[in-house]
């Protein structure tokens, strides 16, 4: 008989729940009838462990598994996370029920009373409307986060504005405005759900993002009915900052010496993944001397674009391989000549390099004129909810 069934770990150190502080329910229990235990996974134990000493047998374990294959597996239990004894009220303290929380919206709940088998149980997700507003003053997540708000929602923002702003040319001033969901379980939040509205302000103008749904699937458009999707991305990577701009004479930090820098660089972190900016096709995925570890991708018969001095190379990279938007071509590293980790990032029209920064891609899918009815009356109503707060 193995000791020691589906080798998971625990923790051996418990703390008593203060069973007054407890609802007459958790987890479909009746939990005032039990004496509470909590405690977490601890690596280089096993469930065994913690249950023989609650009083149930190697016996009981081995069985509640095995009757419950099927619902899940104990050797997906994760280290680290949170499980909760429900124990007799006696001596003997014997546990008749261990939960076992495995991601923020499951549990599982192992019985050793008649049934020995294990059941999941679902969290309730309740989702609050929420707005928010920001200025810049460094970047949109600082911005975020002395806001106090979910690092997703800055994602979020980044992924719809991704094709008409500039996240790495914000200036101070600049601001926005967002109506969203928050998803909660227990009063713990899960991040953001749908976005109903949004705005960027920058340099005087405005930018409205309003969801609609066309051809089956929910994009961002702007006022006038535009996709706020465009043939290229903004940026190839997130959350960094731009370190050199395109010149025709750059003082080369390592030769020391003037030339054409016809690219941007981001100064990123190694190993930052690195995305086409376009659907297109693999030129070349190969080390070039001073350029390092690059990968060329021709988007049309007029775009190309070039991603140098890489890490490593993305998953099933190579010359003729076809990528998609946003796709992962490689990750930022300092090969080639270079004095440090950073994207040198390069955008060519008809074979010539122009300043990736000034490259003006025209928008894509507007609404069509059998939705339009419909989209003005969505448009209107974010448009007013967005206009009642500053």
């Amino acid at each position: 008989m193995n000791n020691n069934p589906g080798g998971v770990s625990v923790n051996s150190d418990t703390a008593a729940i203060n069973k007054k502080s407890s609802p007459v329910f958790m987890y479909g229990i009746p939990s005032d009838s039990f004496d509470l235990v909590s405690g977490h996974i601890k690596p280089n134990g096993f469930l065994s462990d913690i249950l023989i000493r609650y009083g149930v047998s190697v016996q009981d374990i081995d069985m509640a598994v095995k009757n419950s294959k099927a619902v899940f597996d104990v050797r997906n239990i994760r280290s680290g996370n949170n499980y909760i004894l429900f124990c007799d009220r006696d001596s003997i303290a014997r546990a008749r029920y261990l939960v076992y929380e495995h991601d923020p919206t499951t549990c599982y709940v192992f019985s050793f009373n008649d049934s020995l088998n294990i059941t999941a149980f679902r969290k309730k997700i309740e989702s609050k409307i929420k707005y928010a507003t920001g200025t810049i003053e460094t970047s949109l997540w600082d911005a975020m986060m002395s806001g106090g708000l979910h690092p997703s929602l800055a994602i979020e923002l980044s992924d719809i504005f991704a094709w008409t702003v500039d996240f790495f040319g914000l200036q101070k001033g600049d601001s926005f405005k967002v109506i969203y969901e928050e998803l909660f379980i227990d009063d713990r939040s899960l991040g953001t759900g749908k976005i109903y509205g949004a705005q960027f302000n920058r340099s005087g103008s405005s930018i409205t993002a309003i969801p609609f749904i066309q051809d089956g699937r929910e994009t961002y458009f702007d006022t006038d009915g535009n996709s706020l999707r465009k043939a290229f991305l903004k940026a190839p990577l997130q959350f960094s900052r731009i370190s050199s701009r395109f010149s025709s004479s750059r003082m080369h930090p390592i030769l020391r010496i003037r030339r054409p820098h016809f690219g941007v660089d981001y100064a990123a972190p190694q190993g930052t993944p690195v995305h086409s900016i376009g659907d297109g096709r693999v030129v070349f995925a190969r080390t070039e001397k001073g350029s390092g570890r690059m990968v060329k991708i021709q988007h049309n018969s007029v775009y190309a674009t070039a991603y140098l001095h890489l890490s490593r190379f993305g998953s099933g990279i190579s010359a003729g391989s076809f990528v998609r938007q946003n796709d992962i071509i490689g990750y930022v590293g300092s090969s080639g000549m270079s004095t440090g980790p950073h994207l040198d990032f390069r955008f060519y029209r008809n074979g010539s390099p122009v300043d990736p920064l000034k490259v003006d891609a025209p928008p894509v899918e507007p609404i069509s004129k059998e939705n339009m009815e419909k989209f003005e009356k969505i448009r209107t109503v974010s448009s007013s909810l967005l206009s009642t707060f500053n």
